[in-house]
């Protein structure tokens, strides 16, 4: 067997559950997958390794048994929480997987980077992944860069932007408009009652909550619908765009030493159609994509994010995100095989343990 040649895994590991995903290498075929909507465990070391293998583990299994599989030659696992509550999955999982499923190497990755892989495969560029929190993560595919990550600092410190903040910026909204401050949505206040009951009552329902996030992004669609006619609705969501582009600007790759941009307005005054290819070349712009389930907000969202990432990224090409994390996975884990990795091993971002 050609050591190109084998099957590979993928494991995307979040709070929604875990799936898993066999790939031929090479093959033709489509990808074997497995879907539980039961995430793994949270215990005093992070992440619970063993609870997460009790899912895994038989899952590959019976995913390799359909390809007729003997093994998998690599495994990337991709999980929400890798960077600071990855301990127990670093101790446990390289042997765990080696004894089981017979791996020879192995990637343990951050969401985000997997995140970056689904969406832009191995190319430089930036990614925001933007779902109930919000992470952004950018690379020029060399080891001195490394990986650039902004944001992900949870529903209180940061994830601005996000389903969270979106619903809880709604919500607030509403509450102003309940009082009679300035500022509020009587649309909003109209939502709130129509989905949680009524609004004094909101606080003693949210507070105690271990799923916060969750709640208050489960009011960001409501925000979306109200946003054509109501201004707040619409104010929220430009800012939300404005968030998500200031994040991608962050970990964007920053242009090679003396090739800084000139800014717009001096490019147009000196008039250049556009100064940022003048100053980098076409080929020397970054792909971004923005991924995740906040993309189904649609156009109330979208079409300020547009302008915003025209606005703060003039060097860059807004592409849409090619796959998921888990697609994600199964490059790192396919690259691993083929020894054609070109993301950063940048622990703990993505380690490469054996």
């Amino acid at each position: 067997m050609s050591p190109a040649a084998g099957h590979v895994l993928g494991v995307d590991s979040g709070g929604s559950g875990i799936r898993v995903a066999l790939r031929a290498v090479p093959g033709s075929g489509p990808d074997l997958t497995w879907s539980s909507s039961v995430p793994a465990a949270v215990g005093e070391r992070g992440i619970d390794a063993r609870d997460l293998l009790g899912q895994v583990l038989p899952a590959a299994r019976s995913l390799m048994a359909r390809a007729g599989a003997q093994r998998c030659e690599a495994v990337c696992v991709g999980a929400a929480g890798m960077v600071s509550l990855g301990a127990d999955l670093r101790a446990v999982l390289p042997s765990a997987l080696r004894e089981a499923l017979g791996v020879r190497r192995l990637a343990l990755a951050a969401d985000a980077v997997t995140a970056y892989a689904g969406a832009l495969g191995q190319r430089p560029g930036a990614v925001v992944a933007a779902g109930t929190g919000l992470i952004a993560v950018g690379t020029d595919l060399t080891a001195e860069g490394g990986w650039r990550r902004a944001d992900g600092w949870g529903h209180l410190l940061g994830d601005c932007g996000s389903g969270a903040w979106i619903g809880r910026a709604g919500l607030e909204a509403a509450m102003r408009a309940y009082d009679g401050r300035a500022g509020g949505s009587h649309a909003l206040l109209e939502r709130l009652q129509a989905v949680f009951g009524p609004p004094p009552e909101l606080p003693a329902a949210l507070y105690p909550r271990a799923d916060r996030p969750a709640v208050l992004a489960s009011f960001a669609p409501e925000v979306s619908r109200c946003a054509p006619a109501d201004p707040v609705a619409a104010g929220i969501l430009r800012r939300a765009a404005r968030h998500i582009a200031e994040a991608a600007a962050a970990v964007c790759p920053p242009p090679r030493p003396g090739q800084e941009a000139p800014p717009a307005a001096a490019g147009r005054q000196a008039g250049l159609a556009d100064p940022a290819d003048e100053v980098y070349g076409a080929g020397d712009a970054y792909d971004v994509a923005v991924t995740g389930g906040l993309l189904r907000m649609g156009a109330p969202l979208l079409a300020p994010l547009h302008e915003e990432l025209q606005l703060q990224l003039p060097r860059a090409r807004p592409v849409a995100a090619a796959g998921e994390p888990l697609d994600g996975a199964l490059c790192v884990a396919e690259a691993l095989l083929t020894d054609s990795l070109l993301l950063p091993a940048d622990p703990p971002m993505l380690r490469i343990v054996c």
